[in-house]
């Protein structure tokens, strides 16, 4: 049985849409701006160079937990092993963009980006979408969006990992403490941008406020609550300027690894 606009009882219309004004286009900047991240993302994960320059490291690298990882570039260790696949090493990226990326296309605000524009499930408002039926989210893969709370939580350990290596490049390239260079700004906005998406987040408000029968019993929480609750409505803004300034930052990592710029130092 047909669903949607398709349903019976609703007017039968040939045509797919009534609308005269450009409502293809949000999806389709959405389609472009998403599938650019996807292909510079892939491409600077298989790559596997130019992530690191002291005291600076690319957020799609940190932390570096292989003993692949260029040499100062492991904050926290090297446990895993040098693993290779067809004779090529898979590159450290490989063991940590899973969670950031988990959590990103979980996201509640993405998800109604990427159904919009990539499956057109409608591709706007008013606007007939192509699918005969609709099964949600109760079969692979995207019943993998139900997890979306594990990934939010395991997002804000990897927001702990970003803001320390921000403090850290509070350091010159000789790792002496006490600087502040252009790199410094730059990490310490991706952390602050990752922050901001994170406490955003529909589920750090349910997190925080959820299943609360009683807010005059809970005081602290309702403050959180409410706080969050105004960032809230800011979500789908902090969704996109985070994904463009983590871009952006392992882009400046990546001249400056290259020597193509220098880290230029105020102090």
């Amino acid at each position: 049985m047909s669903t949607g606009v398709f349903s019976p009882g609703r007017a039968k219309l040939s045509q797919k849409t009534l609308r005269k004004d450009k409502w293809w286009l949000q999806p389709l900047v959405t389609v472009a701006v998403l599938l650019s991240f996807i292909v510079y993302t892939t491409f600077r994960v298989f790559e596997n160079a130019y992530y690191y320059a002291a005291p600076l490291i690319s957020p799609f690298y940190s932390p570096c937990l292989s003993k692949s990882c260029v040499e100062g570039s492991s904050l926290l260790g090297a446990p895993i092993g040098i693993v290779r696949i067809l004779g090529m090493t898979l590159p450290p990226a490989i063991w940590i963009l899973v969670f950031p990326l988990g959590f990103r296309m979980t996201c509640y605000y993405y998800r109604k980006a990427y159904y919009r524009s990539f499956w057109m499930s409608p591709p706007a408002c008013a606007v007939a979408e192509p699918h005969a039926k609709y099964s949600g989210e109760t079969k692979p893969p995207l019943i993998v969006s139900n997890g979306h709370r594990w990934f939010f939580f395991a997002g804000l350990i990897f927001n702990l990992i970003l803001t320390a290596d921000a403090i850290l490049s509070f350091r010159n390239e000789k790792l002496q403490w006490g600087h502040v260079s252009v790199g410094t700004f730059v990490l310490v906005a991706n952390a602050t941008a990752l922050w901001l998406y994170s406490f955003s987040c529909h589920t750090c408000r349910h997190t925080i406020g959820g299943r609360l029968k009683h807010f005059s019993k809970h005081p602290v929480r309702y403050k959180a609550w409410t706080a969050v609750s105004r960032l809230n409505t800011k979500h789908q803004n902090f969704a996109w300027i985070s994904l463009i300034i983590v871009a952006l930052t392992d882009f400046y990592v990546l001249l400056v690894a290259s020597h193509t710029i220098h880290n230029y130092y105020l102090f």
